[in-house]
């Protein structure tokens, strides 16, 4: 069995909201409310981390700013981010400055993740923002570059030629937060990218999918994947330790209520899936769902969990707070001390 030792567990929502039956999160109001209120349950826990994903043209959160604002504003400790801002999308240099104002708010908590984006709804939704690709670009390219204006603005950087009846000098962006751009993560898909990322000097988060397959088992091949991000890393010389989260869905079986919303599930995703998308050959990976003593043990073996130092809990954030808060407390106390995990002081 592999050792983990994981420093810090999260949740990652993916901000649905939808007035089906059953349905606690009918409206996008209830959907954001509610996010502040289980980020301020998740400290409470002791967990460390309140992350959300970002999607555009879709009945899910999307531009994260506000959210995460209020997510600072209303807690004291835990970490909070994206799981990722799609940078296809993104004015860099507005984005810096909402991004350092967050993470001013928050005492220098932000986690921001970034990436060139996922699949999605819209045919080519940037595009209905403004932002086409150059001539040679495709739209991973011009991720990258909006990628690299937004770092270099974060760091505090000149970007603007100033009135010269002002002021000398690039003018850079305002406010400026030190310490954000040591706390930048790129969610890599594949191990390819997490070496560019790594390369660059950001920080990897990766899902429960990648977009190629060699035929083993995925938390091997995602286990391979930070290696690599590692080797590149330590390569590369960059003067801070980056951070590597995973994520997962966990869902521990306690008691009846927990059984009718589950219970088929843990017989029917608990391997593996491989299949083609968006033109790749991916592989995404099992859902741990059951007892928790076996959950513990099987996650205790994921060899990619073992290997990273942050682990993030997708949520069935339609569910409600007072059913995620208990999901998660289950966790805390079942499943992760499995994995080195601790609870936070209050």
């Amino acid at each position: 069995m592999v050792t983990a030792d994981m420093k810090r567990i999260g949740f990652l929502s993916f901000g649905h909201w939808s007035p089906i039956d059953g349905s606690q999160a009918r409206t996008a109001r209830d959907s954001l409310l509610q996010s502040v209120e289980l980020a301020e349950a998740t400290e409470e826990l002791g967990l460390d981390g309140a992350f959300f994903r970002v999607h555009h043209f879709a009945r899910q959160q999307a531009s994260p700013f506000p959210l995460l604002s209020a997510v600072a504003a209303r807690t004291n400790r835990i970490e909070m981010g994206t799981g990722v801002v799609d940078m296809r999308y993104e004015n860099p240099l507005y984005m810096a400055e909402e991004a350092a104002q967050t993470d001013l708010i928050s005492g220098g908590r932000l986690q921001l993740g970034i990436s060139r984006g996922s699949p999605e709804p819209a045919l080519n939704g940037a595009a209905n923002f403004g932002y086409r690709p150059d001539d040679g670009e495709d739209a991973a390219d011009m991720a990258r570059r909006h990628t690299k204006v937004f770092r270099h603005a974060i760091s505090g950087a000149g970007v603007a030629e100033p009135d010269p009846r002002q002021a000398s000098g690039l003018l850079p962006v305002q406010p400026h937060s030190p310490g954000l751009s040591e706390r930048i993560w790129w969610g890599a898909g594949t191990r390819k990218t997490a070496v560019w990322a790594a390369e660059h000097g950001m920080n990897l988060m990766s899902s429960t999918l990648l977009t190629e397959d060699t035929g083993v088992p995925f938390h091997e091949l995602q286990a391979e994947q930070i290696h690599m991000f590692r080797d590149a890393w330590a390569g590369a010389g960059h003067d801070f330790t980056p951070r590597v989260s995973v994520s997962r869905s966990v869902l521990p079986i306690v008691d009846d209520e927990d059984h009718q919303y589950f219970g088929l599930s843990a017989l029917r995703e608990n391997r593996d899936q491989v299949g083609v998308l968006d033109g790749a050959m991916s592989r995404s990976g099992k859902s741990y769902i059951g007892e928790p003593d076996q959950l513990a043990e099987d996650l205790a073996a994921d060899t990619a969990v073992a290997s990273a130092d942050t682990l993030m809990l997708t949520v069935p954030n339609l569910l409600g707070v007072d059913y995620n808060a208990k999901l998660l407390g289950n966790v805390a106390k079942h499943v992760a001390p499995a994995i080195g995990w601790e609870p936070a002081s209050r």
